[in-house]
């Protein structure tokens, strides 16, 4: 599985205001309490669940899994350098909140079957899984061509997996997330160097510098545009 190493390194996703917001959306989603017990699948540093532990006072560190194991992880959870089937498939313990954000499309139809089923067992009586993924009709990621040409063939996949989901027979919500991101232009462009989401990857220095003097070229100083996620709520009844 490729890894992210900038998604939530000094960019919207790792500010205040942005935790902030999500954890708000989070809790009319879900009431939480310091009894509360928490798991994140592709937590990246687990800024988010560390913010939520603090917010709530959680008697229960909350879990949070990634293959990358970041130096500068939150001190507030507990990290497991483990993929999310392989702790799944073993795991005892029952979560109120298990938080899937943006890591569907690192994982093929099958394993993510796998995933959900696992954690639709570990959930307490009331719990609930919530996915979210990148709007795949009316995103607004700042893109160049290249980087948008992959980003709707990873779309295609996501799509797929979301119609499984939606077939699942449980009790589920749907919802969106919005958060308007106002950046500085040369905050991105680096952001775009550093590879920050799974689409640039793969590609080449001269492809990334391409791709960055597009930008560039394409916005002003600042680039204000609408981080849109799907989000389905699943619920143990």
């Amino acid at each position: 599985m490729l890894s992210i190493k900038n998604w939530d390194n000094k960019t919207w996703i790792s500010s205040t205001k942005y935790i902030k917001y999500f954890n708000n959306f989070l809790f009319k989603q879900k009431k939480l309490n310091k009894e509360s017990k928490i798991l994140d699948i592709g937590c990246g540093r687990g800024k988010i669940i560390g913010s939520l532990s603090t917010k709530l006072k959680l008697r229960n560190k909350p879990i949070g899994l990634d293959i990358e194991n970041h130096k500068d992880k939150d001190k507030r959870i507990i990290f497991k350098k483990i993929s999310a089937i392989k702790y799944l498939e073993n795991n005892k313990k029952k979560f109120d909140l298990i938080l899937i954000k943006q890591t569907i499309h690192f994982f093929n139809l099958r394993d993510m079957k796998k995933i959900l089923a696992y954690s639709l067992s570990s959930l307490e009586v009331g719990g609930i899984i919530l996915i979210l993924s990148l709007d795949t009709k009316n995103n607004e990621i700042p893109t160049f061509s290249l980087m948008k040409q992959k980003l709707n063939q990873s779309f295609k996949r996501d799509v797929i997996i979301w119609k499984n989901i939606l077939q699942l027979n449980i009790k589920k919500n749907i919802t969106k997330f919005n958060f308007k991101v106002n950046i500085k232009k040369k905050v991105y462009l680096k952001m775009i160097k550093q590879r920050y989401i799974s689409t640039l990857l793969k590609f080449s220095s001269v492809q990334i510098l391409k791709g960055v003097n597009e930008i560039n070229l394409k916005y002003k100083k600042n680039i204000i545009f609408n981080d849109k996620l799907n989000c389905i709520i699943l619920k143990n009844k």
